[in-house]
C-alpha cells in the first residue's frame, strides 16, 4: 500500500503492502501492524495510484524492515508519516480508500478547553485575591497577579512541551511525574508525587476551613431569621455580634469549636468510597459558583460605589500604602491559583495547545483581577480601613446578607460534592505508587482519609486562615511543580542535545531562585 493525499500527489511517507500504521495524532504513537491485502476494503475507492508511489513505498518498506532491530535510530522518522486526515490505503489492485479516524483522532473545542482549564483553577484561590492585594498593596498587588500569571504560564507551557524532548519513547500516556523520574529517577518521581500531595492535601484542608465557616454563617442565617440585603460590610476586628441567636446555640454551634467536628459525620463516609465517579457529575456547580460571585462582587461594587486614595509608601487610618513588604504573601497564594501543571498535559492532550493555554490563563488572571480590584476598591473607607479585609472576603459581609448566604450555600454544597474528589486524587496517587492498587484494602484507604480529615479539622480549630494556608502550601508545591522542576528539566534537555545556551541557562536558573524566594518569603515577610 501507498499513502498519497487527496490531489493526488505522493506525501513524504508510504506504506509498503502488508504494513501501516494506526492513525494516532501523534506520529510517534503509530505503530506497525500487518493487513493482508484481501481485507483492504472501503468505501467509493478512486484510482490514486502515481509513477512516484513506487518509489516512495520502497523507502517506507525499507524502513519497515529496519524497525526489527532493536535499535531506536532504525524507527521510520516521522516526516515519512503524514497526518491522519491525509492517509489512504492502496491495495495491489490500484484502488484507494480513505481511513476514517476515530473519535481519538478528534480536537476538542477550544472554548471547551478553555473553560474547563478555567474551571479547573478557579478554585478557593479566588476568596482570598482581595486579601492578598491588601497584603501587597493595591498597585503593587495587580503587577503581581499580571506577572505570576505570565511566569507561571510560562513554566506550565515548560511542563506541556517536557514530553515531545524525549526522542525514542512512546510518551502519549506519561504526566509530569514520568518525564520527571526519566530525567531524575526515582527522586524526581517521587519529589514531584510529594509535593503534588502538598498541593492536593493544602486544598483539602482550605475547603475543610471554608466548609466550616459556611456552614456555621448558614446554620446562623437560619436560626436567626433577621434577613436582609445589606450595602454594608463589617470588620472582624471592630464587630460585636448582636448575640441574637443565644448562649445556647453560640456554644453548640461555633465556628472553630463544633463545626469542623460535625463535618466528619458527612464527609469522612464519602471519602470511603472506592469511585468518586458519582461526585464528579457536580463538578458544572464549580462554574455556577463562580458565576455567581462575580455577579455578586459586581452588585455589591455598583452599591458601596469605590474608596480609593493613593498613598505610595505611607499609610494612614483607613488606607494602605501602594507597595507594601507582604507582597510575598500574595505570591504564595498565586502560585496555588495559577496552579494546574501536575495534570496539564492529560487537559491538553486533543486540542490546540499553546493557544489554548494561554487564552485560559488570560481569563484566570482576569478573573482574579476583576474580583480582587472591586473588592479591594468598594470596601468602604472610611469608616472601615482597607485593612480589615478578610483572607475569605465573604466574611466581611454579615450572617443575614441574602445574597451572601446565597453564595455561601451555593459554596458549600459545591466543596461538598467535590472534597472527596480530591480526596480521591490523593489515594490513587499515593496508594496507586506505594501498593499498585488504588484501594489496597478498606483499612488502608481509612487510615489515610482519618490522617487528611484530622490535619483538617485540627486547622479549622486552631488557624482557619485560608489566606496563610493557601500561600504557605502554594509556595511549597510551587517550588517543584511550578518552578524548579520544569526549569531543570529543560536545561537538561538543551544540554543533552548541545543546544543550551546562557541566556536561557540564566533564565531558568533566574526561575529556580524565584521559586526558592518565594517560599521562603512565606516565612520571613
Amino acid at each position: 500500500t501507498s499513502i498519497m493525499d487527496e490531489d493526488s500527489k505522493p506525501l513524504l511517507g508510504s506504506v509498503q503492502a502488508g504494513e501501516y500504521y494506526t492513525d494516532s495524532l501523534d506520529p510517534k504513537q503509530r505503530r506497525p501492524f500487518h493487513v493482508e491485502p484481501r481485507n483492504i476494503v472501503g468505501d467509493d475507492p478512486q484510482e490514486r495510484v502515481s509513477a512516484e508511489a513506487a518509489a516512495l513505498s520502497s523507502r517506507v518498506h525499507y524502513y519497515g524492515r529496519l524497525t526489527a532491530s532493536s535499535d531506536p535510530l532504525l524507527v521510520p522518522p516521522d516526516h515519512v508519516i503524514p497526518s491522519p486526515e491525509d492517509i489512504y490505503i492502496y491495495s495491489p489492485l490500484g484502488t484507494a480508500f480513505k481511513v476514517r479516524g476515530g473519535d481519538s483522532t478528534a480536537k476538542n473545542p477550544s472554548i471547551v478547553t478553555i473553560f474547563a482549564i478555567w474551571n479547573t483553577m478557579m478554585g478557593t484561590s479566588i476568596l482570598s485575591m482581595p486579601w492578598g492585594i491588601k497584603q501587597a498593596g493595591f498597585t503593587l498587588g495587580i503587577i503581581i497577579i499580571v506577572l505570576m500569571g505570565l511566569l507561571t504560564l510560562y513554566c506550565c507551557y515548560r511542563v506541556l512541551k517536557s514530553t515531545k524532548s524525549i526522542p525514542y519513547v512512546d510518551t502519549s500516556d506519561w504526566e509530569f511525574p514520568d518525564v520527571c523520574k526519566y530525567y531524575f529517577g526515582g527522586f524526581g518521581k517521587w519529589s514531584s508525587l510529594v509535593f503534588s500531595l502538598v498541593s492536593l492535601i493544602g486544598a483539602m484542608v482550605v475547603y475543610w476551613v471554608l466548609m466550616s465557616n459556611f456552614l456555621f454563617n448558614t446554620g446562623k442565617f437560619i436560626y436567626s431569621k433577621c434577613w436582609f440585603s445589606s450595602p454594608f460590610l463589617i470588620c472582624s476586628a471592630y464587630y460585636v455580634s448582636d448575640n441574637s441567636t443565644g448562649p445556647v446555640f453560640d456554644r453548640w454551634w461555633s465556628k472553630t469549636n463544633t463545626i469542623p467536628f460535625y463535618l466528619i459525620i458527612l464527609l469522612l463516609p464519602l471519602l470511603n468510597f472506592r469511585s468518586a465517579s458519582f461526585f464528579a457529575r457536580f463538578t458544572f456547580l464549580g462554574t455556577l459558583s463562580v458565576v455567581y460571585l462575580i455577579f455578586l462582587v459586581t452588585y455589591k461594587a455598583i452599591r458601596l460605589g469605590f474608596h480609593l486614595d493613593f498613598h505610595w509608601f505611607d499609610s494612614s487610618t483607613f488606607f494602605l500604602p501602594e507597595f507594601r513588604s507582604l507582597f510575598p504573601q500574595l505570591s504564595g497564594v498565586l502560585t496555588l491559583a495559577f496552579f494546574i501543571h501536575n495534570c496539564i498535559i492529560t487537559d491538553l492532550m486533543l486540542c490546540w495547545q499553546v493557544r489554548d493555554l494561554s487564552l485560559a490563563y488570560l481569563l484566570v488572571g482576569l478573573t482574579y483581577l476583576y474580583v480582587g480590584v472591586l473588592i479591594f476598591a468598594a470596601f468602604p473607607s472610611p469608616p472601615l480601613s482597607k485593612d480589615c479585609i478578610e483572607p475569605n472576603f465573604l466574611d466581611n459581609f454579615p450572617s443575614s446578607d441574602v445574597l451572601v448566604f446565597v453564595a455561601r450555600t451555593g459554596l458549600l454544597f459545591q466543596m461538598t460534592t467535590v472534597y472527596p474528589l480530591l480526596g480521591y486524587l490523593v489515594r490513587v496517587q499515593l496508594m496507586g505508587q506505594l501498593f499498585g492498587d488504588h484501594y489496597p484494602g478498606f483499612l488502608h484507604v481509612f487510615i489515610l482519609n482519618i490522617v487528611v480529615v484530622g490535619t483538617g479539622v485540627l486547622m479549622a480549630r486552631f488557624y482557619p486562615n485560608i489566606g496563610s494556608i493557601s500561600r504557605y502550601s502554594g509556595a511549597i508545591c510551587g517550588l517543584a511543580l511550578v518552578f524548579v522542576l520544569p526549569s531543570l528539566i529543560h536545561m537538561v534537555s538543551l544540554k543533552r542535545r548541545g543546544e543550551l545556551r546562557w541566556p536561557s541557562a540564566v533564565f531558568h536558573s533566574f526561575l529556580v531562585l524565584l521559586g526558592v524566594a518565594n517560599l521562603f518569603g512565606q516565612f520571613f515577610m
